[in-house]
């Protein structure tokens, strides 16, 4: 159990082109919401994205090393959970802005903005990525000429029952789904969401009947209907995540579910907020609720604790990340903290508890 003196451990992935120097971490008590002990875990390029197997054994992030890019391992010191560095897999090109893992650790998966691309990478028992990386490459362009000019991978994610891959491409609107058989990608279907939306960032629904993607470009939430037998999807809904007196420019950014899968946050980078949403668990729809600030200029991500007390929110062009009290009966946010300077953070994720 990763507690003690009812305090959690969580990672940040940073951009390392300001004052950011790679992977912090920091600790956040439970009762408080107090966010303390902020410290540099691990010095590498553009660690932007960070994801961490469900043993706390074994954490995988973006790398950027010279003009590659791909996926570093780090172990996870059992006692102190400070990193130390395994091995990385780069390849020539742009860095990935996404990586996740299957729940047995066996593969770790990337998505390429830059490059529009889906990489599967095979993990050794002891936590090292191996070469052999199977690649799937997207093809066409968007309505938006200036972001959708190609494809723009932008995340990915395994259905609930892991049959399946979920590939998130802004540049294309589509959300591309794969087959990983012998450590190859296969396209299985695709699914066209509404032209020059630009998905971004996708999270199922505790019940794995729904999922839901928030979009960049027009700053939306998309609601889905999950069919496992046939591993396809159908929209249910399109909802702003903006105020409708919202003039201002603004982009969707990351989307969490709540752990009691009562309430669906999403972020705003422009608006700076959490936009609140309450979810109807029988059809899966969402209904408008609240917005939050985020105390900070540029959301680009946000998690909530493993008890689903706190949501703490990134805020990259601030340098700072913010606490939140979540109210499990209406869903409301309430800051706890001021913030607390953490250089150009992008994506937290906590130890398992």
């Amino acid at each position: 159990m990763s507690i003690k003196n009812n305090k959690v451990k969580a990672y940040v992935g940073t951009y390392t082109n300001g004052d950011g120097k790679g992977i912090y971490s920091f600790q956040l008590d439970l009762i408080t919401g107090t966010i303390d002990d902020v410290k540099l875990e691990a010095e590498l390029n553009n660690p932007t994205y960070i994801n961490i197997d469900k043993s706390n054994r074994y954490l995988y992030s973006t790398i950027k090393k010279g003009e590659s890019g791909g996926v570093a391992a780090f172990s996870i010191t059992p006692d102190t959970k400070d990193l130390k560095l395994i091995n990385y897999v780069v390849s020539e090109g742009s860095a990935p802005c996404h990586v996740s893992l299957n729940s047995n650790n066996t593969y770790v998966f990337s998505a390429n903005y830059h490059r529009g691309i889906e990489e599967a990478y095979p993990i050794k028992e002891d936590g090292s990525i191996e070469k052999d990386v199977s690649t799937a490459v997207h093809t066409g362009s968007g309505s938006n000429k200036e972001r959708q000019e190609k494809p723009h991978v932008h995340f990915s994610t395994l259905t609930p029952d892991e049959k399946y891959l979920c590939a998130i491409d802004l540049g294309i609107d589509k959300l591309i789904i794969y087959t990983l058989d012998k450590g190859i990608l296969s396209k299985h279907k695709e699914v066209a969401l509404r032209p020059g939306c630009g998905p971004r960032h996708m999270d199922f629904h505790t019940n794995g009947k729904f999922a839901y993607i928030v979009t960049e470009l027009s700053s939306e939430v998309i609601v889905l209907e999950y069919d496992a037998l046939k591993g396809d999807f159908k929209e249910l809904q399109y909802i702003s995540a903006l105020p409708s007196d919202f003039k201002g420019e603004s982009l969707g950014s990351a989307i969490h579910i709540s752990l009691d899968g009562r309430y669906l946050y999403a972020s705003n980078r422009g608006h700076d907020s959490i936009a609140v949403f309450k979810i109807d668990s029988s059809t899966g729809k969402l209904t408008f609720l609240s917005h939050t600030s985020t105390d900070g200029k540029h959301p680009r991500d946000f998690n909530i604790d493993p008890i689903g007390k706190f949501l703490i929110a990134a805020n990259r062009d601030t340098n700072n990340v913010v606490s939140f009290l979540i109210d499990k009966v209406s869903g409301k946010l309430t800051q706890v903290n001021f913030g607390v300077s953490i250089p150009n953070p992008v994506c937290i994720k906590f130890l398992a508890i």
